[in-house]
Order: structure tokens, then C-alpha cells, then sequence
């Protein structure tokens, strides 16, 4: 879903998983493989990042160039110079001199500017404050904190792919596989000690992402606040429009859970600017242990609330059981068409357990009529009809034959009484 900033690149990746440009294993004064262009990085891009992250601006030339230097114990090892404008002559000299220096510069933020600006990207960034007893330990302890800390950022950002999908309290396996593609080429940095990380998201491909997770954060702190003060979960109702949902209710509860509490704060992209109807500055939102009641309410009511789906499906038979060699059996199908999950399972009475036996011989996909049900995260279908082959063209009949060559152990289990 997610690559690490810290991973080697031959190392193995999540499906779905985008390289960034600048991520490298690399350590500090190890410059990364590809710096941005300087013919490319606009000066007040490169000096908006720097105050970002903490830099300050030490004297210069007014209007022409101005002295960068890192907080912390590197400020006298570093010291950039960036010029205003692109407008001298030398500009495009001082950016590159200023990138190389970045790239060789030990303050942890400089790398983080560089992933910035090698692709335009809104920064996301996670604080979760773990005991000190936590957050200090070696070896399993310090890397179980730190894994915790990825996880649950990895579960808010597919939370959010989902909503930019489809608004529903309760996804399940529904729109899954296009809410992971969409993740491709977020990058997560490394997370020392379980208390702080960063994720970018790049504008071109998941601005729309950004902006979802801001107004679904915000809700869900709204309707948490309401919970609390009136023990109503109107306000969760209602927060369902803002993309708020089971599946994000879950990963703050796994992000908090353990913490004395967390912030999730956002920054957009200064190459592009804020989003239409979002704060240049959003606020960081916070939630505590107190917190987990009320979003522990919240997902058991999304996940009770939401309804069954009327579908029509067409599906390849990829698996067929029954207790006997007659009566009726459990069929799964991989869905080609009618709904966004990717199998679903049905009960089927004899003769429709007969029609899609021969649907798999002869290597046809199958219609049927049904609910999806939210048990077991919408792969369930119930009182299915009006079940029947499809025709197909020939090259679509070969790869689904190809498929069922494949899979041929699966379709002599029929008979065997095995159960899934």
C-alpha cells in the first residue's frame, strides 16, 4: 500500500506500492540518488518547506537571497543560501547548491524537504505520545511502538481511499481493491520510537485523498466531542456524509489505544496551494484514551446500521462445495460485474448448485440476483435468483477455461463434503 522512506529499494513492497523519487535507504551527508531540478524548485516553495520544518532565515541580501540555517544541534553545520526569486542570474546556481547541501546535511527535516519537493505533496504527520517506559525501550518493545504507529496510519489512509470512493458507515470488502490501487506512491517515513511520523501525499494522484482525510478527521472530532457532552450519536450519523466510517473509527482506536494520546496534523503542498473550501492552516487534530469509548460506539453502530445491498452480479465460479452429491451447497464467485468486492459466497439450492456446476465446466460466468449482506464485510450474498450462465466471447471464455485448469482441486471438492 505504503512505502517506506527507510526501505531498500530491492526490498519487498506492499502490492500497490509506488517508489517515490527521492527514497532511498540512504543515511545523513548520503545525498539521494535523484535531486529535484533546480530549474524546477521555485524559491519561495524552497523557503516556504524550510519554515515548515523549523529552519530559520539568518540575515541576506533583501529581495535577492537569504541565509537558511536548521533548528537544533546541526544549526552551525548547515547553512543554506536561497535566493528569493528566479529572477538573477545565479539563481538556479544557488537552488542547486543549496539542494546539494540538503542532501549531504544531517538535520532530519532536510530529507523530508527533499521528498517534498522532488514531488509536489501534502505532508500528513502523525504524534503518538507513548509512555516514556514504551517509547524508550530497545529492541521488540521500541520496534512493536513503532510498527503500531505505521499500522494505524496505514488503516486511516485506506479509510479515507475508501470514502473518496463511496460514502458508507461500513465498507467492508467493498471498493477495497480501488481504494489500495488509489494509495500507490503515498510514502510513510520512518516512525523513531513510536511517537512521530510522516506520510506524503503526492497532489497529481491523492490530493483528493488529503482533503477527504482532513474533513473526515474533523468530523470525527466533532462527533466525538458531541458523544461526550450529550451521550447522543447523532453526530456519527451525520458524520458518515464527511467520509467518516467503521474502518476509520478502527484505526484511531488502534492509534490510540496504548498512548497517553495522539495529533494528526496537516500541511498542504506549497507548489500547489490549498484546496478549494479547506484552511490554508487546518488545525491538527487530537484524541486521547478518553476517547475510545465514544469511537468504540461509533463503529459497533456503523457496522450494525448498515444495510444490506440489492445486487446483480456476474461472477466466475471459482468454488463449489456441498456436504453430499445431491441438495444444496455453497458456491464462491470472483465478481467480474455488480458490485466492488472482489468474491462473494451464496447459498444455492440444487438446481441453481446444478446450472453453475455446468457454468464452470464449460467455463461461463454465472447472473445472479441477491443481497449483500454486511456479515462478514459485504462477501456474504443471501437469498440468491435468478441464477443463470452468461455467453461471453471466446477469448473471455479461454481465460476463464485457463482459470478453471488452474483451480481444478477446487471444483472436485463438490463432491468430497469438505467444508471452507
Amino acid at each position: 500500500m505504503h512505502r517506506s522512506m527507510d526501505e531498500p529499494g530491492g526490498g519487498t513492497v506492499a502490492p500497490g506500492t509506488g517508489a517515490h523519487p527521492v527514497d532511498h535507504p540512504g543515511h545523513p551527508g548520503t545525498p539521494p540518488g535523484e535531486l529535484p531540478d533546480p530549474a524546477g524548485v521555485a524559491p519561495a516553495v524552497l523557503g516556504a518547506l524550510l519554515r515548515r520544518h523549523g529552519w530559520q532565515r539568518r540575515g541576506g541580501a533583501a529581495g535577492r537571497y537569504g541565509r537558511w540555517t536548521p533548528p537544533g544541534p546541526a544549526a552551525g553545520a548547515t547553512s543554506l543560501l536561497v535566493p528569493d526569486t528566479a529572477a538573477f542570474r545565479d539563481s538556479e546556481d544557488l537552488l542547486a547548491e543549496a539542494l546539494t547541501a540538503l542532501a549531504r546535511s544531517a538535520a532530519p527535516s532536510a530529507r523530508e524537504i527533499l521528498v517534498s519537493l522532488a514531488v509536489p505533496s501534502d505532508e500528513i504527520r502523525w504524534w503518538r505520545d507513548v509512555p516514556e517506559s514504551a517509547a524508550g525501550a530497545a529492541g521488540a518493545a521500541g520496534w512493536a511502538e513503532a510498527e503500531t504507529l505505521r499500522s494505524a496510519a496505514r488503516q486511516i489512509f485506506l479509510a479515507g481511499a475508501l470514502a473518496v470512493r463511496g460514502r458508507a458507515g461500513y465498507h467492508g470488502a467493498r471498493r477495497r481493491t480501488k481504494a489500495l490501487a488509489a494509495l500507490e506512491g503515498t510514502l510513510i517515513g520512518p516512525a523513531p520510537g513510536g511517537r512521530r511520523l510522516t506520510a506524503y501525499v503526492p497532489v497529481a494522484a491523492g490530493r483528493a485523498l488529503a482533503v477527504q482525510l482532513h474533513r473526515a478527521l474533523h468530523a470525527t472530532r466533532e462527533a466525538v466531542d458531541y458523544q461526550r457532552a450529550t451521550g447522543g450519536m447523532e453526530a456519527f450519523d451525520a458524520a458518515v456524509a464527511a467520509g467518516v466510517s467503521r474502518e476509520l473509527t478502527e484505526a484511531l482506536i488502534a492509534l490510540v489505544r496504548g498512548s497517553e494520546g495522539i495529533a494528526i496534523a496537516l500541511d498542504w503542498a506549497p507548489a500547489a496551494g490549498t484546496p478549494d473550501g479547506c484552511p490554508a492552516g487546518p488545525e491538527p487534530v487530537e484524541f486521547s484514551p478518553g476517547d475510545l469509548p465514544a469511537l468504540r460506539l461509533a463503529g459497533a453502530r456503523y457496522l450494525r446500521d448498515e444495510p444490506a445491498v440489492p445486487v446483480r452480479i456476474t461472477g466466475a465460479v471459482v468454488r463449489m462445495r456441498r456436504s453430499g452429491p445431491r441438495g444444496a451447497g455453497t458456491v464462491r464467485l470472483r465478481v467480474l460485474t455488480g458490485a466492488e468486492v472482489a468474491h462473494v459466497r451464496m447459498e444455492l439450492d440444487e438446481e441453481a448448485y446444478r446450472i453453475a456446476g455446468h457454468a464452470h465446466l464449460v467455463g461461463l460466468p454465472l447472473r445472479v440476483e441477491g443481497r449483500l449482506e454486511n456479515r462478514g464485510g459485504f462477501r456474504r450474498l443471501t437469498g440468491a435468483s435468478q441464477v443463470s450462465p452468461v455467453q461471453v466471447d471466446e477469448a473471455e471464455r479461454d481465460r476463464l477455461m485457463k482459470s478453471l485448469q488452474e483451480n481444478v482441486d477446487f471444483f472436485e471438492e463438490a463432491c468430497t463434503g469438505e467444508e471452507e
